[in-house]
């Protein structure tokens, strides 16, 4: 089995669109993600949570940084195919115009296995 993190694009924060929404809202949207959560089962490695404040370092500091990541999730898969099929119809892709999934997948370093 693969791990793969999901990443959420959308074109405004979660704490924008959050605020934007009515209590109603806001539950109905945590319910969405129960629901999914259930659905994936034990394929689902760690649910995630909202992205706040995001800063880039660089070798000479830190500062503001752009990005349209507004939170990620991981999964477990047998492949890349597996994991595309367990995000298809994710609820996320109606959250907002403009938002997207990202799959990525990791590679494996024995060497770093703990």
């Amino acid at each position: 089995m693969g791990r793969y993190f999901i990443a959420y694009h959308a074109p405004i924060s979660a704490r924008e669109r959050l605020a934007q929404a009515t209590p109603e809202q806001a539950m109905a949207g945590v319910q969405q993600w129960i629901d999914w959560s259930q659905k994936l089962g034990a394929s689902l490695v760690d649910p995630g949570k909202p992205f706040g404040q995001t800063v880039k370092v660089t070798p000479t500091g830190t500062g503001p940084a752009e990005s349209d990541i507004v939170g990620i999730s991981i999964l477990e898969a047998p492949d890349m195919a597996a994991a595309l099929a367990l995000v298809g119809d994710h609820h996320h892709l109606h959250w907002a115009d403009g938002c997207e999934i990202t799959v990525h997948e990791e590679i494996a370093i024995p060497e770093l296995a703990g």
